[in-house]
């Protein structure tokens, strides 16, 4: 990957399951394994070295990335009778590192982690740096404050300012269909959903004025075969009961099969599917999201057809769109793999398993001759080798 903003490397010790693992990103970064096997506990990692770019790790820091927080005892990884001694992290972009240790008393524990170590570079030369005996004011990070002095352009300042930007998105119908409050707000939308119709309305204003997003739109009206088109009002009295909360913009879908005039549903009456094939949409197409995020369960609510078709078309909306982005997603669903492009190195699928001692085992996939002749041999798609135990992280039932 050219640009210093995407991770290449991200490596992970003493964090829940994960006692030692070290993953090479892609674009595009899908996660599946049993329940329970460790995959949104990458994600999480991933979230805390994020709270950490940005100067402090607390409860609200760690929300405010879709983390869910949780005593150091629950954090460091414990397997026998040891306790990891402390959780740290690394990533690594083309020119840039960033890498932090943290630390919690297990009895009493403060509000906010205390830096242990951290190390940012930026061209092979350490640009700040700090070890347990020259900590001073342990609960702020030095990194944090050191970008200030240097210029944008600098690989240091925009790897960190990446990972700063990260969040773990968890989409929710009801915040999806706007009759909640999305408790952690964020461009283009909240980490649950929040403000999807303002996001829209952003990505139909692009597709007046650029045919890549032209294109997306018409391939999102593929991927909901029943609706004719959709679009973002303000006047819902006709569409919506007016004892149904609504804030200030509406979502509206035509029902292609409908009689017309009489084919219009607000967010609040079309089918959950949708909603979710929009708000994946916006995230991977619309330059305010942030260059690195993740989805958790992007396949839930989704036919197993419609995750395949849908997975198909964000990778395509990712590789090739203007502004780098990188995005991670677990799934569950064996037919998100049919849709996935593995033959393009920047696309990459990982089996999450737990090894005989339950420690967090994170493989990636590729696709061998052998695979490839027992799939053409047999006729199978790649969810079936998954399904058949071939690629691993299947749970042991």
């Amino acid at each position: 990957m050219a640009d210093n903003c995407l991770i290449e490397r991200f490596r992970i010790h003493y964090f829940k399951s994960i006692v030692d693992q070290e993953i090479h990103l892609g674009l595009v970064n899908v996660f599946i394994g049993a329940n329970g096997s460790g995959k949104s506990n990458v994600l999480e990692a991933l979230g805390v070295l994020s709270a950490a770019a940005s100067g402090r790790v607390d409860d609200e820091s760690l929300r405010r990335r879709g983390v869910r927080p949780g005593v150091p005892r629950l954090y460091k990884s414990a397997f026998g009778q040891r306790l990891g001694p402390h959780i740290s992290f690394e990533a690594y972009a083309q020119d840039a590192s960033y890498s932090v240790s943290l630390n919690n008393p297990l009895e009493n524990p403060r509000p906010a982690w205390l830096f242990k170590t951290e190390d940012l570079r930026s061209k092979g030369r350490s640009v700040a740096s700090r070890s347990p005996r020259t900590a001073k004011n342990a609960e702020q990070g030095i990194a944090a404050l050191k970008i200030a002095e240097l210029e944008e352009v600098d690989p240091a300042v925009q790897l960190l300012n990446s990972l700063r930007d990260y969040a773990i998105y968890a989409p929710n119908t009801l915040m999806l269909r706007g009759l909640t409050v999305d408790p952690q707000t964020r461009e283009p939308v909240g980490l649950a959903g929040g403000s999807l119709p303002e996001a829209v309305r952003q990505l139909k204003s692009m597709a007046r004025r650029d045919v890549f997003f032209a294109d997306a739109l018409d391939e999102l009206l593929e991927l909901i075969d029943w609706v004719k088109a959709f679009s973002v009002t303000v006047s819902a009295e006709a569409i919506m009961s007016s004892s149904v909360p609504r804030a200030r913009f509406v979502l509206s879908f035509q029902d292609r099969y409908m009689r017309e005039g009489k084919n219009t549903l607000s967010a609040h009456d079309a089918s959950e599917g949708a909603l979710y094939v929009l708000f994946c949409a916006v995230l991977a197409l619309l330059p305010s999201s942030p260059r690195c995020l993740s989805v958790d369960n992007l396949d839930q609510a989704l036919n197993p057809r419609l995750s395949q078709k849908l997975v198909g078309s964000l990778c395509r909306w990712i590789t090739e769109s203007p502004a780098p982005q990188q995005i991670l997603f677990t799934a569950h669903n064996p037919a998100v793999l049919d849709g996935l492009p593995l033959d393009d190195d920047r696309v990459k699928l990982f089996a999450v398993d737990r090894n005989s001692k339950g420690h967090t085992v994170i493989n990636h996939i590729v696709i061998t001759d052998a695979l490839r002749q027992l799939s053409e041999k047999n006729g199978w798609p790649l969810s079936r080798l998954w399904l058949m135990g071939h690629l691993g992280g299947v749970p042991n039932v």
